[in-house]
């Protein structure tokens, strides 16, 4: 299983910053994800990017157990 970590908002609709969640790909993943925490967190990660081990990634890239996948919500500021 990879690591998922939930920034920002992205954490804050699933309850969690980080968890582990099964998947050979990050569209897997990301799907598992939905699927464990809910519309709230769907809603959030439409509009977000997701990296892997500190790259931008496609939902076929492959995940092993040893890589870390991020979702990056929008960032807004002044």
């Amino acid at each position: 299983m990879a690591r998922l970590r939930l920034l920002g908002p992205a954490g804050s609709a699933a309850g969690v910053r980080c968890d582990e969640i099964a998947g050979d790909t990050v569209g897997e993943l990301l799907e598992g994800a939905r699927s464990r925490y809910g519309p709230a967190f769907a809603a959030v990660l439409a509009g977000s990017r997701v990296w892997m081990n500190g790259r931008d990634v496609e939902p076929d890239t492959p995940v092993g157990a040893a890589d870390e996948v991020a979702v990056l919500p929008p960032v807004s500021g002044g």
